[in-house]
């Protein structure tokens, strides 16, 4: 009688009367599902300028006047309906301008939860001042050193950043949440967070002591299983990285030169049916292979707030996964064509207002532009410039002999021209120099040999073990000069190292200045963490203000401390 009652519950359980024929002649309900998606803002408050706020619309053409939290606040709105999510890939804060890095980019989170961003991935940049300052944006409270902003306490941010890869060692625990599920329309779709692998050489040491940042593909795999364990099927990896392209397409093709950001597209589990990246500042939608050999979308938004990017799909009801072939995406950029957002102007109006003190005071002056422009060697005028300002705010305490600069870290030029704060042609402000650099990296000196500097050097170019994803010409003094041959091979390349003119040898010390983030290895050159005797000094930012004030007018220096040979 038991057996029997056991056997009958099992039949209705598995074939109540009437349901699988009911089930099997139903239609598979499909839900429709809206994610939009930004990359790499850096707090772009203001429409960017220059090249940043220029794109290649549809048709391949350059088009001036794209981006701003106000024109891309009206992007957001217009395409948002019920059924939409909005999502990001890192970088939304760190290496912002003055409006918002005055305050330590609470005015950028403040924005995007204005836009009800539910979550983005970690950026190498969230990292910028540490992983502590990072958990006090997240969670609230004031800054520990400036205090509280002209708003009042810190609340911490509605969203969290995630990232699956990101791993506190002695707790053996990621230090951020893998993932984010979000339901929409009453569907579960989940995000994974990874941030680019290679943070560790691209951000200050000290701020991420006793963090792992571990390899992309293996963390998504990982925490795709763990989704698909809790019945999540829909998942969509918010990647912080991503590819080169080649220039001057459409946002809505795929010129990608595939590198690190395919890798993962194409790597990470099948069960994962969207990969959105960042990191490279491209607009592309392309079709990555997965490893069971279907394709599915690949895609960036650019940077700065010039793309949105809209993703619509649907879910099927019986199995909760994404129709792949429902997929369709669209890159839109944000032109400023639109009418701005009122509240996002009145936002951005006040915070600029807040900041204005200190972005208009004029800190010295320059007989002409100084482009962020690469001369055939490499040298940038403007790199030099800085390269002799943090000579002199490190000769005192530290005993610098020579400096370089890491060309990543020269932001934007300067223009001779007169800006909108109206300071008058020629004339710096504070703004003005803080756009050049906004890191707020500490001036170290180290003590390296005539051979470990040449090894700095020589870690310039691809090829030798430090990894060099591509050339980084280091910007050095105007007392410092070398030769580089273009064809020669890695460690061998450089010859001629003088300093005042003098031969440099290999047992020689030298004091070498350079900032905080190039002295603990930044932008893989290794060879800085056998300095010796480390001081440190002034900020990189108050080096260059007080360089400008006391030589001002400042002529555009000449680029002819690197000679190039065949």
């Amino acid at each position: 009688m038991a057996a029997a009652a056991v056997a009958g519950a099992l039949t209705l359980m598995i074939n109540p009367a009437g349901a699988t024929a009911s089930h099997k002649d139903r239609p598979d309900k499909l839900i429709p599902i809206r994610v939009l998606s930004i990359n790499d803002l850096h707090g772009n408050l203001e429409p960017p300028t220059g090249s940043s706020g220029r794109i290649a619309d549809e048709t391949g053409t350059i088009i001036d006047g794209v981006g701003g939290a106000a024109y891309l606040a009206t992007y957001v709105k217009q395409f948002r309906n019920r059924d939409t999510v909005l999502v990001a890939a890192g970088d939304l804060i760190g290496a912002s301008p003055l409006i918002s890095a005055a305050y330590h980019d609470e005015p950028t989170i403040q924005f995007l939860d204005n836009l009800e961003l539910a979550t983005s991935s970690a950026g190498n940049h969230e990292f910028d001042e540490g992983f502590d300052e990072l958990e006090r944006i997240m969670e609230g409270k004031c800054h520990p050193v400036d205090g509280c902003s002209p708003a009042g306490k810190w609340k911490g941010s509605d969203f969290e950043f995630i990232a699956a890869n990101v791993i506190e060692t002695k707790k053996n625990k990621t230090a951020l949440a893998p993932y984010y599920v979000e339901r929409i329309n009453g569907e579960k779709v989940g995000f994974i967070g990874l941030v680019t692998q290679t943070t560790p050489s691209i951000v200050t040491s000290s701020g991420i002591a006793g963090l792992e940042f571990t390899e992309e593909v293996a963390a998504a795999n990982a925490t795709s299983r763990l989704l698909t364990q809790k019945g999540i099927k829909a998942q969509v990896v918010l990647v912080h990285e991503g590819d080169q392209v080649t220039p001057n397409q459409s946002p809505d093709a795929c010129p990608v030169i595939p590198g690190l950001g395919s890798r993962i597209a194409t790597g990470v589990d099948s069960e994962i049916d969207l990969i959105i990246s960042g990191h490279s500042h491209q607009a592309y939608i392309c079709k990555a292979t997965a490893p069971d050999g279907q394709q599915r979308y690949y895609t960036q938004g650019s940077s700065f707030g010039r793309v949105l990017t809209q993703i619509d799909f649907q879910i099927s009801k019986d199995s909760g996964d994404i129709v792949r072939s429902s997929v369709a995406v669209d890159n839109h950029v944000v032109r400023r064509t639109v009418t701005p957002d009122p509240e996002t102007v009145a936002f951005v109006d006040l915070w600029k207002a807040r900041s204005a003190g200190v972005a208009n005071k004029p800190i010295g002056s320059i007989t002409g532009d100084l482009p962020n422009a690469a001369t055939p060697s490499g040298e940038i005028p403007l790199g030099n410039l800085i390269a002799d300002a943090q000579l002199e705010g490190s000769r005192t305490g530290g005993n610098a002999q020579i400096a370089l600069m890491n060309p990543g870290g020269i932001r934007q030029g300067i223009t001779f021209a007169n800006s909108p704060a109206n300071e008058g042609d020629g004339v710096v402000t504070y703004g003005e120099a803080f756009a050049v650099q906004p890191f707020n990296n500490l001036m170290q000196v180290v003590t390296l040999t005539g051979a470990q500097l040449k090894t700095v050097l020589e870690q310039q170019w691809v090829g030798g073990p430090n990894n060099q994803a591509f050339t980084k010409i280091l910007q050095p003094s105007s007392n410092f000069t070398y030769t580089y041959s273009a064809s020669g091979a890695w460690g061998s390349r450089v010859s001629n190292i003088k300093i005042d003119g003098v031969a440099v040898t290999p047992a020689q010390s030298i004091r070498v200045a350079a900032n905080n983030f190039l002295v603990g290895g930044g932008d893989a050159f290794l060879a800085f963490r056998d300095g010796t005797d480390l001081w440190s000094g002034p900020l990189d930012i108050d080096a260059f203000a007080a360089y400008l004030g006391a030589h001002s007018p400042v002529a555009p220096p000449v680029a002819n401390h690197i000679t190039v040979i065949p």
